[in-house]
C-alpha cells in the first residue's frame, strides 16, 4: 500500500521524538527548511506537520512554528509478570451485549463497538461498486462459486500481500464468511476439544467465544504495554504443557493497539518451530497503520507452513461485508474440509465487489484517508482522557487500528463507574470481557472508529469528571 510523501520526513522526526533525541518543547525545523532539505513542496511539509499534530507528537504555536509536544507520559511502565502459566477452561459470563451496538431505544454514545461508524464507511463507493457488479455479472451472482473462493479475488489478495513481503500460495488460500469463520476453521484444523492453546491476554471477546464453542483450554500469555506479547512466558508454558496452537494479533492488537516488531515476531516463530506449534495470526487491522509502512506479518517470516494467517474487510470497509480469508499453510487440506462443511460458497456479490475494489486504486484511496481519520480520533480520545480522567489513569498509545486500552486508578469503584456511565449515556467495553481469568476488572476499551460528535466529547468529559469527584470523596 502506498504511503504519503510526507512520511519520508515525519518518520525521521517521530523516531527522534520516541528515542528522546528531540525533547519536549524543542522547536522543529521550519516548513521552508524541510522543503529545501527534502526537495518537496510546501504543502507536503504542511501535511506532514499536521499529521504529527494529529498523532499528538507535535504542537503548532501561531507565529512561532512547530514544537515537540510537552505532555506527561501516560503509558504504563514495563511490568515483568511473576505469574506462572495456568491452564484455564474457556468459561465466563456471556458479554455479547457489552460488545455490540444497542442503537435501538435509548441513544448512547457508543465506544464499545469495533466497527467503523456510519460516517466513516465509504457508503457511496461500496453501493456504486455493488451496482456495477450486479449489472456486469447478472444471474451469475445467483450460482455457486468455487468452494475456496473466486480465483480473481484470491489473485488480488495474493498480489497485495506481496507488497508487505508475505507470500501466499494460491492453494492454501480460502475465502471465508468473515474473520471469525476463518479463526474457527484455523482452530478446528489444528485442535480438538480439550486441547490447550496459548492466547494473548487481554484478548478480544469474539475470539474467546470461538474458543469456548470449540471447548478448548487456554493458557493466557500477558501482553505488556511496553514490550507486547511475552514470548518468555510462552516458553515457560511450552515447557510444562502440550500446547496445540498460539493465537495472536501481532499488528495493532485488540484491545491495546500495540504491535510486535520484526524481532519479536521472529522470536515467537522460533519458539513455535521448536515445539512444533501452529501460530494462528489475526491480521485484520494490518492495513490501518497510523504512519510509516504497513507492518509485516509473522507469515512473511515463515517457511515451515506452521503459520495460519487470516484477515477480513469488515474493519477497513464495512462490518456488513462478511468476507474474509485464511491462508492455512500446511493445514490446508483439513481447513478445506471444515470450510466445506460450514457452507461452500461465500456471497458472490461480496466477492465480486471486493475484487473490483482491490483491482483499482479505490481501496487504497479509502484506507489512506480512513487511517488518517483514525489517527486523528486516537489523538483526540487520548487528549480527552488525559484532561478529564483522574491523574493515575493509564492509557496504552496505539500505533494503528482503532482501540484504546485504559486502566482506571486502583481505588476506582468499578461497578459505580459503569453505573454512572449508563446514566450519562456512554458505553465502553469493560475489561473483564477480555479474559477468562477476570484479570482486567479495572480496565476498559474505547473504540474510536467513528466521528467524534459534540455529544460524544461531552460524554467522555462527564464520565471522567464524575469519576474524579467520586475518587476524592
Amino acid at each position: 500500500m502506498r504511503t504519503y510523501k510526507f512520511e519520508v520526513f515525519t518518520a525521521v522526526i517521530e523516531k527522534q521524538i520516541r528515542e528522546g533525541i528531540l525533547k519536549p518543547g524543542q522547536k522543529l525545523p521550519s516548513i521552508r527548511e524541510l522543503k529545501d532539505q527534502y526537495q518537496t513542496s510546501i504543502s507536503t511539509i504542511q501535511n506532514g506537520y499536521e499529521h504529527l499534530v494529529i498523532r499528538g507528537l507535535v504542537e503548532s504555536i501561531p507565529k512561532s512554528g512547530y514544537y515537540v509536544r510537552s505532555r506527561p507520559d501516560i503509558a504504563a511502565p514495563q511490568v515483568k509478570t511473576k505469574k506462572l502459566p495456568v491452564v484455564r477452561d474457556a468459561i465466563f459470563k456471556h458479554h455479547l451485549g457489552l460488545t455490540t451496538s444497542l442503537r435501538s431505544g435509548q441513544k448512547f454514545s457508543e465506544f464499545n463497538v469495533t466497527a467503523p461508524g456510519d460516517l466513516l464507511i465509504p457508503q457511496k463507493l461500496l453501493l456504486r461498486t455493488m451496482q456495477q457488479v450486479i449489472r456486469a455479472q447478472g444471474a451469475n451472482l445467483l450460482r455457486y462459486y468455487p468452494p475456496g473462493g473466486s480465483i480473481e479475488l484470491k489473485d488480488q489478495i495474493i498480489k497485495r500481500a506481496v507488497a508487505y513481503q508475505t507470500i501466499i500460495d494460491p492453494a492454501e488460500l480460502l475465502i471465508t464468511d468473515g474473520a471469525l469463520q476463518a479463526l474457527y476453521i484455523a482452530l478446528a484444523s489444528v485442535c480438538n476439544a480439550g486441547d490447550v492453546i496459548a492466547l494473548e491476554s487481554p484478548c478480544v471477546f469474539s475470539v474467546l467465544e470461538v474458543i469456548k464453542v470449540l471447548q478448548l483450554k487456554v493458557i493466557e500469555i500477558p501482553v505488556d504495554l511496553r514490550t507486547g506479547f511475552d514470548v518468555d512466558f510462552l516458553k515457560k508454558a511450552c515447557q510444562n504443557n502440550t500446547i496445540k496452537a498460539v493465537v495472536i494479533t501481532p499488528n495493532f492488537h485488540n484491545p491495546t493497539g500495540l504491535s510486535l516488531n520484526d524481532d519479536q515476531k521472529q522470536n515467537l516463530l522460533v519458539v513455535a518451530r521448536h515445539y512444533h506449534i501452529p501460530i494462528i495470526e489475526n491480521d485484520i487491522y494490518g492495513d490501518l497503520n497510523f504512519s510509516g509502512l504497513r507492518p509485516s506479518t509473522i507469515k512473511s517470516l515463515d517457511d515451515s507452513g506452521l503459520v495460519l494467517s487470516y484477515s477480513s474487510y469488515a474493519k477497513t470497509l464495512a462490518p456488513g461485508l462478511r468476507l474474509g480469508w485464511l491462508a492455512a499453510g500446511k493445514f490446508t487440506q483439513r481447513a478445506e474440509q471444515i470450510k466445506f462443511a460450514m457452507g461452500s460458497t461465500v456471497s458472490p456479490v461480496y466477492q465480486e465487489t471486493i475484487t473490483r475494489l482491490l483491482s483499482t486504486s479505490s481501496y487504497d484511496r479509502h484506507v489512506r484517508a480512513f487511517r488518517m481519520q483514525l489517527a486523528r480520533n486516537a489523538y483526540l480520545a487520548i487528549s480527552l482522557l488525559a484532561e478529564y480522567f483522574p491523574e493515575k489513569t493509564v492509557i496504552a498509545t496505539p500505533s494503528g487500528g482503532y482501540n484504546l486500552w485504559v486502566k482506571l486508578p486502583d481505588t476506582t469503584d468499578v461497578p459505580h463507574f459503569y453505573q454512572q456511565c449508563e446514566k450519562i449515556g456512554i458505553r465502553f467495553t469493560p475489561g473483564y470481557t477480555f479474559s477468562f481469568s477476570g484479570a482486567f476488572d479495572k480496565h476498559f476499551r474505547l473504540v474510536f472508529a467513528d466521528k467524534f460528535s459534540a455529544k460524544k466529547i461531552e460524554a467522555i468529559k462527564l464520565a471522567g469528571q464524575q469519576l474524579e469527584q467520586h475518587l476524592h470523596r
